[in-house]
Parts: structure tokens; sequence; C-alpha cells
């Protein structure tokens, strides 16, 4: 339908219908989860695609999860075919055979009719509290293949035309631990595709399918040429970048890189992963739904925020992914890849933003500080039962962005903020830890004439019993992000267990045993810098020495800005001098 025929009043409408529903859908799963991860962290993504599967509504969730749900919804297609009935929802979280992220991460995909006529999926996607594998939480180092991490579902029928497929859910939920808090979950994730499905009919009940889809089709077409006209502002030419991780989990202490080449052509953008690693033996590798995901929500932060909540597959058509099979990017089944959405995809984020911040040096963005997660699984001696501990709490925030200091409190840039960081008295009477210390670290941001958010000085000590801890999946204590634009980089991340008088090491993508009475102790580093350090406002360094943000002894040697060591005044003379101006 020609756009000059659309009524304005109802292309804003059904517009902003759809986005509405996608956030009602996340709304619904909160309320209704179990599981501290998605009830609390919120790792959880919603959206909606059209018949085709193309990308229409997509305004909340992790970019690995959904951006890219696309490929999922087409692989069922083809698949299923004409075996999509009304009442159909389907579960999918293998990475190779239905384009999942990665196994914890499960999907429900609901086929929504009217008429007859097949018109929308939805897709409803989260991080599960288990599911099954060799440790509690399955997103764990040195597996021996994607078998070993847990349960593989390709797209499969859960509910086949309204009905429960009880012998596929039984066989689901008897191979995953917790199955009662599992299937909790499910069912709050599936009740919300149902909310979206009603809501749909309800659209298309009152203004019928033809307006419904011309107002889509003016959507994608104004998105597309947005953002055309976006990448058109930036100069043509070929912009490199590259970012590593301290090692893959299995082969130690060898790092793993990926490799970028942008290439910016009048209103097109090419995104290159060919120069990435080879695939590795570890866990780190990524498929290529996640890599296309997180590399186009990357070029996303650089357009104008105005469109930031209504991306859709006009949004994408100007850029292009090219990410061959067998790189640690796009690896091979049955490749490992449990810990891919956040370590190569911080790597691939860290890359693209890299790249960007050379082509477009007035909106540049410096990379966040890297995860630093761990899992902590035993039992728990005031209940008898089996728990596992996973946070975000620890992680440094973001990244300074031209103009701004990065965001304080943000945890992971592969979840964009989206994932929050869980209540103390939550995770203390979920798990048998108790909180000593959580506060931001001084010196621990990346400075520059803008810099990034502070790091963590986080630690628990151990009022249960005996437990293993899995430190991987998290990174950069060796190879740390870079500042941009002559920011500094992040700060490493340090961990230690503290046992009595004996205080050791803890590395990332190990296991350690631990015993009651254990302390746990990290130091996170914060977001990289933009800019020189030496052009920030003394008045702005003045401010973080009050906050304890920054250092008497750093406010000098890094930002080269004088304090009255009483005052804490500003010397301007001796700011002056140090920063080499003579007025």
């Amino acid at each position: 339908m020609p756009s000059r025929t659309i009524d304005p009043i109802t292309l804003s409408t059904v517009w902003h219908a759809m986005q509405s529903y996608c956030r009602e859908m996340k709304h619904v799963i909160t309320r209704t989860a179990q599981s501290i991860l998605i009830a609390h962290l919120g790792d959880i993504s919603v959206g909606i695609w059209d018949a085709d599967g193309r990308t229409i509504a997509v305004p909340t969730g992790l970019p690995s999860q959904f951006l890219g749900g696309k490929f999922t919804i087409q692989y069922i297609v083809e698949q299923f075919r004409d075996r999509i009935h009304p009442g159909d929802v389907f579960l999918c979280n293998d990475p190779y055979h239905g384009y999942g992220n990665h196994l914890p991460d499960w999907a429900f995909i609901r086929p929504i009719f009217h008429e007859g006529r097949l018109c929308f999926f939805t897709l409803a996607r989260a991080h599960q509290y288990d599911t099954g594998g060799a440790y509690p939480g399955s997103y764990f180092p040195n597996a021996y293949d994607i078998i070993a991490e847990g349960l593989n579902i390709p797209p499969v029928k859960f509910l086949d035309q309204g009905r429960d497929n009880e012998d596929l859910q039984r066989l689901i939920y008897n191979n995953v631990r917790w199955p009662e808090a599992v299937r909790v979950d499910n069912l709050g994730m599936i009740a919300a595709t149902t909310i979206c499905e009603r809501r749909l009919q309800g659209l298309l009940a009152k203004y019928g399918f033809d307006v419904v889809k011309g107002c889509i089709e003016e959507m994608l077409e104004r998105t597309e040429r947005f953002v055309r006209n976006q990448i058109s502002q930036i100069p043509d030419g070929v912009y490199s970048a590259e970012a590593g991780c301290d090692d893959d989990g299995t082969v130690l202490d060898e790092p793993v890189w990926v490799r970028l080449d942008m290439t910016v052509a009048g209103d097109t953008l090419t995104l290159d992963f060919s120069r990435s690693d080879a695939q590795r033996k570890g866990f780190v590798n990524s498929t290529h739904l996640a890599v296309y995901s997180q590399a186009v929500a990357s070029v996303f932060l650089f357009l104008d925020s105005a469109i930031a909540n209504y991306h859709n597959e006009g949004s994408m058509a100007p850029i292009t992914v090219i990410n061959p099979t067998g790189r640690v990017t796009n690896a091979n089944w049955p490749c490992t890849v449990g810990a891919a959405p956040i370590t190569v995809g911080s790597q691939v984020m860290e890359s693209v933003l890299m790249a960007m911040s050379q082509a477009f040096p007035k909106r540049a963005i410096a990379p966040w500080a890297r995860h630093y997660r761990h899992y902590i699984f035993g039992p728990d001696p005031r209940t008898g039962d089996r728990y596992v501990q996973s946070m975000f709490e620890p992680d440094g925030g973001a990244g300074a962005v031209w103009g701004y200091d990065g965001f304080e409190g943000a945890a992971s840039i592969t979840t964009l903020g989206e994932v929050a960081r869980a209540n103390v008295e939550e995770m203390e009477v979920r798990v048998p830890w108790w909180m000593l210390r959580y506060e931001f670290a001084g010196d621990s941001p990346g400075a520059g004439q803008w810099r990034g958010a502070c790091g963590v000085h986080w630690a628990m000590r151990n009022d249960g019993g005996e437990a293993t801890m899995s430190t991987g999946n998290a990174d950069a204590e060796v190879v740390v992000p870079k500042g941009v634009a002559g920011g500094s980089d992040c700060p490493p991340n340090m961990c230690w267990i503290v046992r009595g008088d004996q205080r050791t090491v803890a590395r990332v993508h190990r296991y350690y045993d631990l015993k009651p009475g254990d302390v746990i102790i990290k130091q996170s580093g914060g977001g990289a810098g933009v800019g020189d350090p030496t052009e920030r406002d003394p008045e702005a360094v003045r401010e973080d020495v009050l906050d304890a943000i920054v250092t008497h002894q750093a406010a000098r040697e890094i930002y080269k800005v004088a304090l009255d060591p009483k005052t804490l005044e500003i010397d301007r003379q001796e700011t002056r001098r140090l920063r080499g101006r003579s007025s």
C-alpha cells in the first residue's frame, strides 16, 4: 500500500501498539518467572516477526537473543512448511539446528493467524536456570563438545495445535536440574506469547490485514531510509579493528581474536569478520545468529537515538555481515559455544565500536568493562537442596561516549543495559552466601576526556557447605578492552579466594573447590575512556576526586590536574604547567 494512502494516526497506532505488545510480553515473563536470572536480572528478549520472518518490532531485549530472531523464524518456516497451525508453540535452543544463541537461552515461538492466514510470529527467549550438561547452570568451560554442554533442542512443537506434547515435555524436564522451576518459567514465556497473539489478533480484527500490512511496509521503508541517510554521513572507506579475549576456556592463556574490516560505501555498510581466528576447542566460539545480532546492534548505537526503539528489518537492510564458517565468529558443529554471547560477543561489539568510532569520531563509543561472572554450585544446608549462583554484580560499567562519561552500573556491553544486577538481599535468601562488600572501586574507570564508568570492589563469604566455582564465563584479566580517540583502556579484572590467612588468585575459565568460610573477592575494571585525559575539564576531575572515583595521585599523574591536598581546590597555574599550557 503506498504510503500516501495510510492515515498517519492509524500508522502511529499500529507501530506503537506493536512496541507496547512486546513490552507487555516481557512484563508477563518477569512477573511470573521463578529463577533469579529471569525474574530479577531480566535475561529476556521478545519480539514480533511477519510470516516471512522479517523483523517487525524488537524494542526490548539482549541483542544476541533476539535481533537475529529472523533466522530462527525462517528456519521453522522452512522445516515445517504446511505443518504450522494455530495453537502451535515451537521450542528451540540449538545454535546449529535452529539458530539458537547458546543452549541456556530457550526460545518459544508462536505463529499467529487471522482468518486462516499466517500473519506473524512472536518469540520469547530467556536464559534458563539449567539446561542439563555436566555442571549446574549449563555454562561452563572445557566441555568435550556441544552435546556435553546440555540439551540440544532443534525446533520442536512444545504445543501442537494447543495441546501439550506431553512425551516431549517429560523428556525435556527429566534432563534438567530444578525441573519444576524451569517448567514454571517456560509456562510464563508461553503465556507471554499468548498475550501477544490476542493483542495482534485484536489489531487485525480492528483494522484488517491489508491496513496492518500497509502500515508495516511503511514502517520498514521509513527505517531503511533513515538508516541509509545516517550511513551516508560516514566517509567512504575501510575501517579495521580487532579485540581479543584471554583464552578459549580449554587452551588456557592463549588469546583469541576477533578481527573486523568495515567498509562504508555510500549508504551501505559491510561488516567483514573473515580475518578472525579459526574456531577454537573451547567454549568461546560463536555462531552466526549471535554475531549478526551483536554486530548490527553495535552499528545502531551510532545512529540518531530518535530511532532507537523502532529498529526493524528496514534498519538492517543497508547492513551486510560477512561471517564465513570455521571462524571463532561462526563455528561448525559440534564446537562448544556456551560463552559465545558474552566472550566473543563482547569482542564482536568492541571491534564494531572501534571501527565506527574511527569512521564517526564525534559519536565515538568506548568499550564497556568486560563481564566478570562466575557459577557457584553446591548443597544449601538451610534447605538440603542444591543451588547454583550466577550474577552480574562484579561487572564494571559502561565505556565513555563522546561528550559523556560512561553510564554507571550497566552490566556487560552484550546486554546493552537490559540485564540488571540482582538485589543483595534476594541473592542472600536464595543461596548460602553473605555479601561483605559491594561498591564502586577508586581509580577503576578508563581515563579520558570522558572517562568510563567505575569498576566494582565486591566480596562475599561462603556460609554454606563445600561448593565448586567455575570462573567462566569471565574475561579481561590479561587482554583488556581498548580506549578510543586517545582514551585509556579498561583496567584488568582480578579475583581472589581467601581461606583463613591464605589468599589465592582465581583465574578465569577454571574450577575451584570452595570450603565453608571461604571469601571470594573480585575487583573489576571500569569502562574504557574516550579522548585525551589531559583534555578533561579540571572541575570534572575535582568532582571525581571528591567522590573517591579518582585518587589525588591519579588526578595529577593521569589527568594533569593539580589539587590542593587540604582543600582539594584546583591549582590552576600548576594545572596549566602540568598540561604544558602557558595560559
